[in-house]
């Protein structure tokens, strides 16, 4: 019986924490289509990420030329991404992370949920360029 009971306490341990985790989501050369037809500049894309972002609770910074890093804060969980931009693309790349057990090119599952958000959001707002 104690044999049982270990044996089940073990595969919870093994099992549970894969039920949580994913394939770390990046987006890759999304194309940037204003609402308009006319070609964006590069600071509306950059208004447009920011106020995606801003409306989500990223916090947007500046990081050269083309480049934002967006920081979610959310309980104990953070979440750190590079967004290079252009006027014809962007891309949400995996920075960092605290808490989301990142590993093996895995992380917990939310972090694709608030990237999938936020690539909605900044469509959203290239639409009404």
């Amino acid at each position: 019986m104690r044999f049982l009971i270990f044996l089940t306490a073990l595969c919870a341990v093994v099992v549970l924490p894969g039920c949580t985790s994913a394939p770390i989501m990046n987006v890759d050369n999304a194309a940037v289509s204003a609402g308009s037809g006319k070609a964006p500049t590069l600071q509306q894309v950059r208004g447009a990420i920011i106020a995606a972002g801003g409306s989500l609770g990223w916090q947007m910074k500046d990081e050269g030329p083309s480049m934002l890093v967006g920081t979610l804060m959310l309980r104990n969980h953070t979440a750190v991404v590079d967004i290079p931009y252009s006027t014809t693309s962007y891309s949400i790349k995996y920075h960092s992370s605290v808490n989301l057990n990142e590993g093996g090119g895995k992380i917990h599952k939310n972090y694709n949920g608030w990237i999938q958000n936020l690539t909605q959001a900044i469509n959203r707002q290239l639409a009404s360029l």
